[in-house]
């Protein structure tokens, strides 16, 4: 089947914004001693052109981009950064690409807890405010390029991309085709006119990823539990027992350790762990991040 000019209008959308925020986050990586990995980059770590991960289920999810520690060419690193790009035009489709966004970043959240990495996402275009806020309240940093300043940053080049859903095939090729031709120094006066529109935003998400990255522990918590495995065959006869339980430390049979560590900004990683070695192994982890 044949690619849609609209489907492919996205594309080139989409690549003008991983354009603008590819060197920004190269610059943010190099200043803090990071690996960055993204899409199309080679790299002789892994296979092909994606900057794929795996999370706990064994799926595989593509990202846009990656900061790791301890990252190279030649080795795969420590991920302290999923950072996922979009572009949409209409609001019926931004709360399904946020959904999108939410399938491929958080299983591996959920696989990688104990880095507690920043979870960013770049979006570009129409997004309903329902849907970033989806994504805010899971814990995402957004960084938003409303429609109007798209639209403003190509008109500054007497590009016009202003388009709808009635807007027919034809004027959608023609405009791909006119910037897909453009000059290295018109897309750079594109990219440039869209940064300055939107430079409170970029620095918002740079601030609370240099927040993230910069964090230092303010305090550690270790909770040794104790007790004897005791059931119940209904909730009453639950209650009773807590009613009668006298609570005294070392009560039982040792259980498990409970590990919290809180962080400069904010942050919090936990565990619940049974051996005093794996206790070590998870502090000596956290201390590396």
């Amino acid at each position: 089947m044949a690619e849609s000019p609209a489907h492919r209008f996205g594309q080139v959308i989409g690549e003008l914004l991983e354009s603008v925020v590819l060197p920004q986050l190269e610059s943010f990586c190099a200043a803090q001693g990071l690996y960055l990995d993204h899409q199309k980059k080679d790299r002789t770590a892994r296979a092909g052109k994606k900057a794929a991960w795996t999370d706990q289920f064994g799926n595989t999810h593509d990202l846009d981009f990656v900061i790791e520690r301890d990252g190279t060419d030649q080795k795969i690193g420590s991920p302290l950064a999923f950072i996922e790009s979009a572009w949409r035009r209409h609001t019926k489709h931004s709360r399904n690409k946020a959904q999108e966004i939410q399938g491929a970043i958080l299983p591996l959240a959920e696989k990688y807890r104990w880095n507690n990495p920043f979870l960013g996402t770049v979006l570009a275009g129409v997004f309903t405010e329902g849907s970033l806020d989806q994504l805010r309240s899971l814990g995402f940093n957004v960084l938003y390029f409303p429609y109007e300043s798209l639209v403003a940053a190509f008109a500054s080049q007497r590009i016009e991309m202003a388009f709808d859903e009635s807007t027919p095939d034809r004027t959608f090729r023609q405009t791909t085709d006119r910037i897909e031709k453009a000059s290295a120094a018109t897309m750079a006066n594109i990219r440039k006119h869209l940064v300055a529109a939107n430079q409170d935003g970029i620095n918002v998400f740079f601030n609370s990823l240099t927040k993230r990255l910069a964090r230092h522990v303010t305090r550690v918590i270790v909770i040794p539990l104790y007790g004897r495995a005791n059931e119940f065959a209904t909730i009453d006869d639950a209650v009773k027992f807590l009613d009668q339980h006298r609570m005294y430390e070392g009560s039982g049979d040792f259980r498990k350790y409970e590990i919290r560590i809180e962080f400069s900004n904010g942050d919090k990683v936990e565990a619940s762990l049974e051996a005093k070695a794996k206790v070590r192994e998870f502090l000596a982890f956290v201390a590396r991040q």
